[in-house]
């Protein structure tokens, strides 16, 4: 009997421990790619930043309107832009806004 109970305690161990080691290397298998996927998206994020901030920075920007637009670029005030929306067979002319720190539209005539 106590033979009985000795084997069975080591075949029990012996499953277990393989259980215990198929679920650890699954596991360790999620974690290599989800660093992978990780240390790609750090990549494309740190060349998508550096391309934000080299393009919108002043000096960047100043350098290609110079280059590209001479003196074609004019400025314009916020009240002085409108809006044209082609609705069906009408287009309808909206006045743009900026109040609380969001922009609004207000409808204003059409054409």
């Amino acid at each position: 009997m106590k033979k009985f109970f000795v084997v069975s305690l080591i075949l029990s161990l012996i499953l277990l421990t393989a259980i215990i080691k198929n679920s650890t290397k699954r596991i360790d298998e999620e974690i290599f790619s989800t660093k992978e996927n990780l240390r790609d998206l750090k990549k494309d994020f740190e060349i998508i930043k550096l391309e934000y901030e080299y393009l919108s920075s002043a000096e960047k920007l100043l350098e290609l309107h110079e280059q590209y637009f001479d003196n074609k670029l004019i400025g314009k005030k916020i009240n002085e832009i409108k809006i044209i929306r082609k609705n069906s067979n009408k287009a309808e002319i909206d006045q743009l806004k900026f109040k609380n720190n969001e922009w609004q539209i207000k409808k204003n005539k059409e054409l």
